[in-house]
């Protein structure tokens, strides 16, 4: 895909599609940063570092502020499901020690 198309691509779905599902676009990432300043606070106080498994809980927050918007969006739902199955697969991987790829833990 050259650059063109993938930049009109873009345009039509922020301007369609994304814009209808998740509302207006600066209010749908004021809450995604909301939420995902106050999980960033819990990783820096539990941990002193985030964790995949915080990151499984930041992506689920973009899921959720999305649902915000639009509750019925399913596909949200199952991304939902999927990040939380992800995030007890991780504490179950960091409570048995294993490292993960890129662990910086000091």
């Amino acid at each position: 895909m050259k650059r063109d198309e993938v930049l009109d691509k873009a345009k039509s779905l922020i301007n369609g599609d994304r814009a209808k599902d998740y509302g207006d676009a600066y209010e749908n990432h004021q809450r995604i940063a909301d939420g995902w300043n106050v999980i960033m606070r819990g990783a820096y106080a539990s941990h002193g570092y985030l964790t995949p498994a915080h990151v499984t809980l930041m992506m689920d927050w973009v899921k959720t502020s999305r649902l915000i918007e639009t509750i019925d969006h399913e596909d949200s739902w199952i991304d939902k499901a999927g990040y939380t199955a992800l995030g007890a697969e991780f504490i179950e991987e960091e409570n048995n020690g294993k490292p993960t790829d890129g662990d910086v833990r000091s």
